[in-house]
C-alpha cells in the first residue's frame, strides 16, 4: 500500500504545511475488517484537538475530490499527534531528538540486547551514540543507523 501512503503524503504536505504544523508519518493499514488511513501531524508545543479536526476536514475534502479515488475501499481517517512518544523516522527528526531520551529497537543484538533507552548524544551519517543505563553503569554505545529496526522518543521514570 505504499502508493497510498505516498498519494497520501503528497496531497496532505501542502495543507499541513499551509498551517506550519508537521506531517510526521502517514499510515494506511488493516486492522480486522476495517482499514485506516492515520495522519500525524505536530508542531512546536504540541498538537490540539481542533487543530486535528481542521486538518482532517480539509484532507478528507481535498481526498473526496480526487479522481480517480486513491483508496477504493472504505476507511476511517485519523488525524492525530504523534504524542509524547513519537517516532523517529527521518533523519531530521533523529537531529532534532539529540539530547532527548529515545528508546531504540534493532534487528539483531548489540550486546546482550535488542532494545535500548537512554540519551541520545551524537548523530552522524552512520551511527549514532546513546547513553545507557546498564544495570547502575552508564555506558555509550555506539549504534549502526542501519542496524535501528525502530526509534521513538521516550518518557524516563
Amino acid at each position: 500500500m505504499s502508493t497510498v501512503v505516498e498519494t497520501v503524503t503528497a496531497l496532505a504536505q501542502p495543507i499541513v504545511a499551509q498551517h506550519q504544523f508537521e506531517l510526521v508519518d502517514v499510515e494506511f493499514v488493516k486492522e480486522g475488517k476495517s482499514w485506516y488511513l492515520r495522519l500525524y501531524i505536530d508542531k512546536p508545543g504540541g498538537i490540539n484537538i481542533e487543530e486535528c479536526a481542521m486538518v482532517s476536514d480539509e484532507i478528507s475534502e481535498k481526498m473526496d475530490s480526487l479522481d480517480p479515488d486513491p483508496i477504493p475501499q472504505a476507511y476511517f481517517l485519523e488525524v492525530s499527534s504523534p504524542g509524547a512518544e513519537r517516532p523517529l523516522k527521518k533523519p531530521a527528526d533523529f537531529e532534532k531528538a539529540v539530547g532527548d531520551y529515545i528508546h531504540v529497537s534493532l534487528y539483531q543484538k548489540i550486546g546482550n540486547s535488542k532494545v535500548y533507552e537512554g540519551t541520545l548524544e551524537s548523530l552522524s551519517a552512520d551511527s549514532m551514540d546513546l547513553t545507557v543505563n546498564l544495570k547502575g553503569r552508564i555506558k555509550t554505545l555506539t549504534i549502526p543507523r542501519d542496524a535501528i529496526a525502530q526509534a521513538r522518543l521516550a518518557i524516563k521514570f
